[in-house]
């Protein structure tokens, strides 16, 4: 009976253990479940109805979406944003973060100076650029006090660098914090080792820092592809609604569709693009437990 007692109130304390993290959970599982995961639920569903008759209209909705032209458009643009900003700033940030790390002091006013473009607001942050970019703005005066000729930044092909210039700019000081938490967990006990076999500088970040960066490296390229959506806010602002068709992403088109109440087009779009990051991210995962492993 007393070996029953016992293993009765461990297995009740185990549970209450078990318990403890859920009840920490809870009030964010609740609140994600009500502004996230219910309302994508019923986007879902209404990706497979009629916005004015509400008739079920089965893949109708994702047909019209994938024949749209201003959605392949979109998507295009988006698409190549990804392709060209995300390599750009893990490149630039990881290099930011190595120099850094090789300077002795003065490390917390680099790293604070560096996240400083994202506490600016964004109002600010496009006055600024209306200041550098618009047709008579500071650049293009400063091309014509050299003799060179003006250049309509945000309504031509260099709108989509602008845009670049924009992203990097204000999440290079995020990414580069987050390649030091993982450049700082690496051993130093590792490179000395390395130094006395004869390892140079080049060898001990390829055989070292590299490999031990990879977990880092999952977590800041997520962040990142999930930070790019963030630019259209400052895109909108800057250029409006329709702006040159280099920089015309799909939050752009997203938006459009919401004035002109194109809410099943709009429902299959959102669907379509969730399914399309998630299996981006899935992947991503895949590939760099893969890496892990090997």
């Amino acid at each position: 009976m007393t070996k029953m007692k016992k293993s009765k109130s461990t297995a009740l304390r185990f549970s209450k253990e078990k318990m403890v993290p859920w009840l920490f959970l809870l009030p964010s599982l609740i609140l994600v479940s009500i502004f996230v995961l219910i309302p994508f639920v019923d986007v879902v569903r209404r990706s497979f109805f009629s916005s004015m008759s509400g008739q079920f209209v089965g893949l109708k909705n994702y047909v019209a979406v994938l024949q749209n032209e201003a959605f392949k458009l979109a998507a295009k643009n988006t698409v190549r944003f990804t392709l060209v900003c995300i390599p750009l700033l893990l490149i630039l940030s990881l290099i930011l973060a190595l120099l850094i790390d090789a300077i002795k002091e003065q490390k917390g006013i680099l790293k604070t100076s560096f996240l400083i473009p994202m506490s600016i607001p964004v109002a600010s942050v496009v006055l600024l650029w209306k200041v550098f970019f618009h047709e008579n703005g500071l650049l293009n005066r400063i091309l014509a006090g050299i003799g060179a000729e003006k250049i309509d930044w945000l309504n031509s092909e260099w709108a989509f660098v602008v845009l670049i210039f924009t992203y990097i700019w204000k999440n290079v000081g995020y990414d580069m914090v987050l390649w030091l938490s993982g450049i700082t967990s690496i051993s130093p006990v590792l490179y000395e080792s390395a130094s006395l076999d004869g390892a140079n500088s080049w060898q001990r970040f390829l055989k070292i820092t590299l490999p031990n960066l990879i977990p880092t490296l999952f977590t800041v390229t997520v962040l990142s592809l999930l930070n790019s959506f963030k630019v259209f806010r400052e895109a909108y602002l800057i250029a409006g609604s329709y702006p040159h068709e280099s920089i015309y992403l799909l939050q752009h088109l997203f938006n459009n569709w919401f004035t002109k109440l194109d809410v099943d087009k709009m429902c299959a779009g959102a669907v379509l693009m969730a399914i399309t990051v998630v299996s981006v991210i899935g992947i991503l995962q895949w590939m760099w437990g893969r890496g892990e492993e090997s």
